[in-house]
């Protein structure tokens, strides 16, 4: 049998006194937490370990005594030994430090004689274990039965759990003095972080007025509204995390205390970039110069569009059109341009006050502002948008209208209620109208396919400048950017598990390990911490798109509002 003793580093020269920690019986292990220093009165150890105990559920015990010899004290590794005996333990630990060596012994004494154990010594930083979080998280509570924790699991969980317990140190006036972590010198932001894990008192006019901003987004109108524009899905995903923050209940665990960090780390650093917008659109006049560049530059892409369809209205790259239905087409789309720049002259003198306006949307975060973009985005291209609209339906009715006229040469149809094609017998007359809108839609389908793969290709365009900008608003809202930063300045707090490498293997004393802490890894971090948003991520795979394509299904953007993903 071996027996692991895990000893803090901190209490490698601590004066000689008791060991306070936990018994790990299933596991054959020792977890030291504190020494207790000589003088002590032993009932008051006793009901200090009651009180830390009460405030820790740690099953926390007199593991057995710690001796480093010093001057004056010649006696006292024989007192500590008798102390056995005022602390009646199944198994007490003596575990001795000799001036000049490194390593430790330990003798072991049990109520039952059994075989010699082998003993190894596991140092770990108390600090760091405290602080730390051991990944995968477990949620919830295990059945200890079924699902037993492993010793290492259970190892930091005791640390992490007997805070209250390092709160006493040999600096404390009081009858009891004990040497752990905080004896090297106490940290106050680490103390203020441990003891305020809970949320921070919450405000309730703030809580009562995005509740009341929610209820008002919940009607039908604006939830219909706000499921078309950007500017309202992320309105609507902001007042969501900001009921989440300003709930009066404290964060259940180590999970839900991270998302709450990330929300509002993100939340900052969004408003700082979209501050930093707003200092460079409202400085040098930035504003009246996109005003200014805006008409113009829709001028110009009307006129592209204007050259375009008369390009198509001819013989485009020689190939023969026909010439009913392509006049009919251009025009039509011709008379759709006309009307669209007549109305962005309408609006013209209005421009640079929606800009203006617009930008300060920014104060909000850079996501609003970008939000907004992607929405102007959307009404300035949006005769792109009737174009693709009609291009796409027009080509899907021939090509439908097509297959199914295939269908019936081969003398099948589609059962509509069994979802299926059976067989089907036809009369003349049938075949022959079947015959004549089958040659009417094949010479007609080139005309109607150019423009809509013209349109359709203008549309992607619009589509894929859309979702950069969903894809970067996304990205600012989920990405965990407190706990990237735990992992890169303090990587201990993010542990994936631990590595041991020998510390010191002295003949006549015990191997001793040290334990070092491995962190999570950066890919790791952002998958287990990233916030829940709504996706802006195709649903469809590549070859459902293209079959989408080539149909004539609609292609819309990218962000799904309906779907939240995790």
């Amino acid at each position: 049998m071996v027996l692991k003793i895990f000893f803090p580093q901190c209490c490698n020269r601590a004066d000689s006194g008791l060991l306070v920690g936990r018994w790990i019986s299933s596991q054959d292990s020792a977890v030291v937490l504190a020494v207790i220093h000589y003088p002590f009165i032993p009932g008051h150890v006793k009901q200090y370990i009651q009180q830390m105990q009460a405030k820790s559920g740690v099953e926390l015990s007199v593991l057995g005594s710690w001796s480093l010899p010093k001057d004056g004290q010649e006696g006292m590794e024989s007192f500590l030994r008798d102390l056995s005996t005022i602390f009646p333990q199944e198994r007490w630990l003596q575990i001795n430090r000799e001036v000049g060596k490194m390593g430790f012994t330990c003798d072991e004494e049990e109520q039952e004689e059994e075989e010699e154990e082998k003993v190894i010594f596991v140092h770990y930083e108390q600090r760091k274990v405290m602080l730390s979080q051991l990944h995968p998280i477990e949620n919830g509570v295990p059945d200890p039965i079924t699902a037993p924790l492993s010793e290492l699991r259970q190892m930091f969980q005791t640390v992490a759990n007997s805070q209250p317990l390092f709160f006493l140190d040999r600096y404390d006036d009081g009858p009891l003095k004990s040497t752990h972590w905080q004896t090297e010198g106490r940290e106050a932001s680490i103390i203020v972080e441990l003891s305020r894990c809970r949320d921070a008192a919450h405000s309730p006019s703030l809580f009562s007025l995005l509740y009341f901003i929610f209820r008002i987004f919940s009607l039908y109108p604006l939830r219909f509204l706000s499921s078309k524009l950007s500017t309202c899905v992320q309105l609507s995903y902001r007042t969501e995390y900001m009921r989440l923050l300003s709930s009066p209940k404290p964060a259940a665990g180590h999970t839900q205390f991270m998302r709450k960090a990330n929300i509002v780390v993100s939340f900052l650093v969004d408003v700082a970039l979209g501050m930093l917008l707003i200092w460079w659109l409202y400085r040098d006049n930035h504003i009246t110069m996109l005003a200014n560049t805006l008409v113009p530059a829709a001028d110009h892409v009307a006129k592209e569009l204007d050259e375009l369809l008369q390009w198509l209205m001819g013989a485009p790259a020689g190939l023969k059109m026909n010439r009913a239905l392509d006049q009919v087409l251009g025009r039509f789309f011709l008379y759709h341009i006309h009307l669209w720049i007549s109305y962005i002259h309408l609006m013209s003198p209005f421009i640079e006050g929606i800009l203006w306006y617009g930008g300060l949307s920014a104060c909000l975060g850079l996501t609003f502002a970008l939000s907004l973009l992607s929405d102007m985005v959307a009404l300035l291209t949006f005769h792109i948008y009737c174009f693709y609209v009609y291009g796409a339906r027009l080509y899907c009715l021939k090509i439908y209208g097509l297959s199914s006229l295939w269908r019936l040469f081969r003398g099948k149809k589609w059962n509509v209620l069994r979802q299926r094609v059976d067989s089907c017998s036809y009369d003349m007359d049938q075949l022959f109208i079947g015959t004549l809108l089958f040659t009417v839609l094949l010479f007609l389908l080139p005309t109607t396919a150019l423009y809509y793969l013209v349109f359709t290709l203008l549309r992607l365009l619009v589509v894929l400048f859309q979702g950069v900008l969903h894809l970067s608003v996304d990205f600012i809202n989920s990405f965990p950017l407190f706990a990237m930063s735990l992992r890169i300045t303090r990587p201990y707090r993010l542990a994936e598990g631990v590595k041991f490498r020998v510390l010191c293997e002295e003949p006549g004393t015990a191997l001793h390990l040290l334990m070092e802490i491995n962190p999570l890894k950066c890919s790791a971090v952002v998958q287990t911490y990233r916030t829940p948003t709504y996706s802006c991520y195709p649903k469809d795979s590549w070859a459902a798109l293209v079959k989408k394509l080539f149909v004539g299904e609609l292609i819309y953007p990218w962000r799904h509002k309906t779907t939240k993903t995790d």
